[in-house]
């Protein structure tokens, strides 16, 4: 599961999401990617398993790059535990996305293969998303 090796602090707070991505919006490594149209969460457990799902239908062929990296901790209170008493543990870590973030890229394999590998990734996320082709790519 993928989760930073050390943070500077254990508990964060949750912050807001509002706006469009600022950077990571545009294919920087592959030809082929997957684009978030929503604002959501992203578990390093849904990371992972968008990463198999594309792995194993590529059948190892080609490349692929994961943009997103879940670095935000998000805590949690064991249950059936009383309000109060500060702030839960760290159970888990979540990447942010903002609407535009390229999310998965691939490169290396056909169009068509590339397409419905990503969207099955697609699948494994939270999010809508968007099948991106890089703009001088040529088949």
């Amino acid at each position: 599961m993928l989760q930073p090796k050390k943070t500077k602090y254990r508990k964060q707070q949750k912050g807001k999401m509002k706006g469009n991505s600022q950077r990571g919006h545009e294919l920087a490594f592959g030809s082929f990617g997957i684009k978030t149209l929503e604002s959501a969460w992203i578990t390093g457990r849904q990371i992972e398993a968008a990463r198999q799902a594309v792995t194993r239908h590529m059948k190892r062929e080609g490349q692929i790059w994961i943009r997103i990296f879940p670095d935000k901790p998000v805590t949690k209170k064991p249950a059936e535990v009383r309000m109060g008493k500060g702030k839960g543990a760290p159970e888990y870590f979540v990447a942010r996305v903002t609407p535009g973030r390229i999310m998965f890229e691939a490169d290396g394999v056909p169009v068509d293969i590339a397409k419905e590998a990503l969207r099955l990734a697609a699948q494994k996320l939270p999010v809508k998303t968007k099948f991106v082709v890089r703009r001088d790519y040529v088949e």
